[in-house]
């Protein structure tokens, strides 16, 4: 389960050590996580990490097989989290050290920064080849984040990235050593702490409006 530590001006959230999939009392543990970080006070960001071969591996899909008569609510607090990620009103890196896929993805896609792994690693919305559609909060997160041409090819052709190939396409803003990668993104974080407040929320949330618009709407939200 997800697990909060702090290091200096820098929260970091370890995500987990297996696959870590969206399962809701993963989503509960993330939230209870964002709570604690928002009401702490003074300079502060986020670092979401992982630890093993996978980032996120997105949806816990063998939970929404088993409990389809929950499917909306399930995507409902998805949707909330991935918003939640996108308007924080701190400096947040995600630091991609293995797989990140699906709604892993789109997870990350919500920080502000991210660093990826070199060697190793994918990072991928194989919904093309899962057969599985985007809701519309999922696409419009991904549309906003990402260029055109890149939101293009990771969404159409689930094509997988590796993490020089994800720098050079703009889905992450650095590939590095595997050993490195926790450490730039804390040094990415802490260079930025001194955002953390207010007006950084009311910047993110009036900057991407219409994205939170969608993520946020429970009227239709497998749509």
């Amino acid at each position: 389960m997800p697990t909060l530590d702090r290091q200096d001006d820098v929260f970091v959230l370890d995500l987990g050590d297996g696959e870590n999939r969206f399962h809701p009392d993963w989503i509960a543990a993330v939230g209870d996580a964002l709570d604690e970080v928002e009401k702490s006070q003074g300079p502060r960001s986020l670092v979401t990490a992982a630890t093993g071969k996978y980032y996120s591996n997105g949806l816990d899909l063998d939970w929404l097989l088993a409990h389809m008569d929950e499917r909306e609510g399930y995507v409902v607090s998805v949707h909330e989290l991935l918003a939640r990620i996108l308007s924080l009103p701190v400096i947040t890196v995600a630091a991609l050290q293995g797989h990140t896929f699906a709604a892993g993805a789109m997870f990350s896609l919500a920080h502000d920064f991210r660093v990826m792994r070199a060697d190793r690693g994918y990072w991928c919305l194989p919904e093309a080849d899962i057969k599985m559609p985007f809701t519309a909060g999922m696409a419009a997160l991904i549309q906003s984040r990402l260029s055109p041409l890149a939101a293009h090819h990771a969404m159409v052709t689930a094509r997988r990235f590796g993490g020089v190939d994800a720098a050079s396409a703009g889905i992450v803003d650095q590939a590095v050593a595997e050993d490195a990668v926790r450490s730039a993104a804390i040094e990415v974080a802490q260079a930025q702490a001194t955002k953390a407040g207010d007006i950084l929320r009311a910047v993110k949330t009036q900057m991407y409006a219409p994205t939170l618009s969608v993520l946020r709407n429970t009227v239709n939200p497998l749509g």
